[in-house]
């Protein structure tokens, strides 16, 4: 039996002593002996649906681990790389079945095939994190150690009644995921980005730094990516704006796409490469690659940390400095955050024109300051004034993303920076969000509206063939 994927020459395992159905036992004794004494009259609490479905989930984890054990006893791993998914599928359930008459556990039909699934995913997947991983629904993966896994679905978080096992269980899964793309997380090491198979973004912080548990983040991949239709379907800006951006991007303005955290400022800039014409050569750069980009002539980089002796790290400056030796019409970096903005100003200010990138800050304002910041930080010794006047003859565009309260995402501003007015960058605002109140299921109603300011680059637009209609900067008339 199990003649493809058994170890070569083992002996056969002893049948083990029936570990889970004698663990209820003992619990129920241990429960008994540190039970206060009933009060005199009192009636035996009720267990609940609730109780019932625990001890339903903890029994089955039990069996679960038990099955894990000789599963890895039994398979031999190296031949699993050329196993179809049926034939170990077929190999776990013969296996199962072999191990639940031994340990005298009964299962029903439904039971049996939820713990050959979770067998599957623990030999070949990401264990617990799996069906997480396949809910199209799930946008965010977000664990607090074992015991507590959250996902984001419609922009609201949501406690699951899916955990680990174990510290050491989820320790397990961590490595797996890290180890594929050549990296670690130790002790020495305890925190880590990486990308899953299908492009997610994957982060880890493990003990001693995290004190409650390894922390685990996993930003999920979209198969389907969004474009612009889609986002003015949901609602996240309007027609209007984006005849606006398709100019801006299509005649070649340097952008910025500015944001919180998960506020969407990846997928805005994905939806506005898509304006980019192919015959353009775009080089992307990111800390972990996560742009989808359509076009024919795209170059992806993505930065490298250091291994284990503190040697070979590529950063996102390293790659944007060889990427102006690489011929490239546009660059795009995913996320400007350090000293690689002065690379990244620079090319925006000799040639590159049309290149876009995105940076945390909460206005477009705020935007400009923490450009400042960042070439501060990078230990340039330059006049507050020479940095803005790079700054503001950069920078064209700054494209503000924001996730309301209620989890909806939506573009709350678009501002062109003008030049400079005495030591201060000049901006205005074209277009913005306006919300108007709540509704009583706590939804957001707001609108989009122009400011009726006309774009500084109107005329550019004209001379590219975009001439855009005047009315598209009128303001909202107020209901």
């Amino acid at each position: 039996m199990f003649s493809r994927f058994k170890k070569p020459d083992q002996a056969a395992p002893q049948p083990a002593a029936p570990a889970v159905a004698q663990a209820a036992p003992q619990a129920a004794a241990q429960a008994v002996s540190m039970r206060r004494p009933a009060a005199a009259g009192a009636q035996p609490a009720q267990v609940t649906a609730a109780d019932k479905e625990r001890k339903r989930r903890e029994r089955m984890g039990e069996i679960k681990v038990e099955l894990h054990k000789r599963l890895l006893d039994n398979l031999n791993l190296s031949a699993l790389e050329h196993a179809t998914e049926q034939d170990l599928k077929q190999e776990i359930s013969a296996i199962s079945i072999e191990a639940l008459e031994e340990l005298s556990v009964v299962l029903n039909k439904d039971e049996r095939a939820t713990l050959n699934q979770e067998l599957y995913d623990e030999v070949m997947g990401l264990g617990p994190l799996e069906p997480l991983l396949k809910d199209e629904t799930v946008n965010d993966i977000l664990v607090n150690g074992p015991q507590q896994i959250f996902v984001e679905r419609a922009g609201k978080l949501q406690l699951t009644d899916i955990t680990f096992k174990d510290e050491r269980h989820l320790l397990r899964i961590i490595d797996k995921i890290v180890s594929a793309v050549g990296r670690r997380v130790d002790e020495s090491n305890p925190y880590c980005d990486a990308r899953l198979a299908d492009g997610s973004r994957f982060n880890c912080m493990v003990p001693p730094v995290a004190v409650d548990g390894s922390l685990v983040s996993i930003r999920k991949f979209k198969k389907d990516k969004l474009g612009i239709d889609d986002l003015v379907r949901f609602g996240a800006f309007t027609e209007e704006m984006a005849a606006y951006l398709q100019a801006a991007v299509a005649t070649r303005l340097n952008v910025i796409v500015s944001g919180g955290t998960g506020s969407g400022k990846t997928t805005t800039l994905n939806a506005l490469s898509s304006f980019i014409d192919n015959d353009e050569r775009i080089l992307t750069i990111e800390d972990t690659a996560e742009l989808q980009l359509q076009q024919v002539h795209v170059g992806r980089m993505e930065s490298r940390p250091a291994n284990v002796e503190g040697k070979g790290a590529v950063t996102q400056r390293d790659c944007l400095r060889n990427a102006l030796r690489m011929r490239p019409d546009r660059i795009i970096v995913g996320e400007t955050r350090g000293e690689e903005v002065i690379d990244m100003l620079q090319a925006m200010n000799t040639g590159h024109d049309g290149s876009m990138t995105t940076i945390h800050a909460n206005s477009a304002r705020d935007g400009i300051s923490r450009l400042e910041n960042m070439v501060a930080m990078a230990g340039i010794e330059m006049p507050l004034k020479a940095v803005r006047s790079q700054i503001a003859s950069a920078v064209n565009l700054i494209v503000q993303a924001s996730r309301l309260q209620d989890g909806s995402r939506r573009m709350t501003s678009v501002t062109e920076i003008t030049g400079m007015e005495g030591e201060v960058i000049s901006m205005q605002e074209i277009f913005r969000y306006e919300r108007l109140g709540l509704t009583p299921e706590g939804k957001i109603i707001g609108r989009f509206t122009a400011t009726g300011v006309r774009s500084a680059y109107a005329d550019r637009f004209k001379q590219w063939g975009y001439d855009l209609p005047a009315s598209i900067y009128e303001p909202v008339a107020a209901e």
